[in-house]
């Protein structure tokens, strides 16, 4: 799925959502957007621009319903473990002439803190909450669970 076909199903699906929402009581969004809302890399200009255009599009819209009492943040993920990213791997290693293992240590995690992935449920965990009560006056907000990349 391109960068850009994501953001515009998100603008769409975000549009017709609120009309339900408004209706039925539920009032929480969750976009996923990626630590490249706040962070750019080299050769990743469609990605990062997208990414930038998820976060925009969240703080519009979070202001845009926040009378309505709907909740609109994003989830902006260091690197996680998913097919995209063990490709990019694998593209980087041939790239550079290195092994996987290297590519994965010395280039994909070399800037998070932790060096390793985000784990998938941790993101879970966080839109549970943000779903929650207890996060109703978080609103327009990205959310970094970026293993400490954006802390540099």
């Amino acid at each position: 799925m391109g960068a850009n076909f994501a953001y515009r199903f998100n603008s769409i699906a975000t549009k017709y959502a609120i009309q339900i929402m408004k209706k039925n009581g539920f009032r929480r969004i969750v976009n996923i957007a990626s630590a490249h809302a706040y962070v750019a890399s080299p050769f990743k200009s469609a990605y990062v621009a997208a990414k930038h255009g998820i976060l925009g599009l969240t703080k519009t819209v979070a202001l845009e319903v926040a009378e309505n009492n709907i909740t609109v943040n994003a989830i902006c993920p260091g690197y996680v473990n998913t097919p995209l990213v063990r490709n990019q791997i694998t593209d980087t290693a041939k790239a550079r002439h290195i092994s996987e293992e290297s590519a994965l240590r010395d280039v994909i995690l070399k800037s998070q803190a932790t060096k390793k992935f985000v784990e998938a449920d941790k993101i879970a965990n966080l839109v549970i909450f943000l779903c929650d009560e207890k996060a109703s006056s978080i609103t327009g907000s990205g959310l970094l669970i970026d293993g400490g990349w954006t802390a540099q």
